[in-house]
């Protein structure tokens, strides 16, 4: 199993409703809720990733 090194989302607001996302592996992008380090991990490849970036960033203009 391959060790994720999460980061915290630059958006998070400090109350604790965040994502953690990992992407220290070259093939897979994780994300995990932070309220529960030990939960589920989503993982995606990069491109879906960017992909999914990219539209949240659109949806701000």
């Amino acid at each position: 199993m391959p060790h994720f090194e999460f980061a915290k989302s630059s958006h998070s607001s400090g109350n604790g409703e965040c994502v953690e996302v990992a992407r220290n592996i070259p093939i897979t992008v994780a994300v995990r809720d932070s309220k529960t380090p030990h939960g589920p991990i989503l993982r995606v490849v990069p491109h879906t990733w960017t992909t999914f970036i990219r539209s949240l960033d659109s949806r701000r203009s």
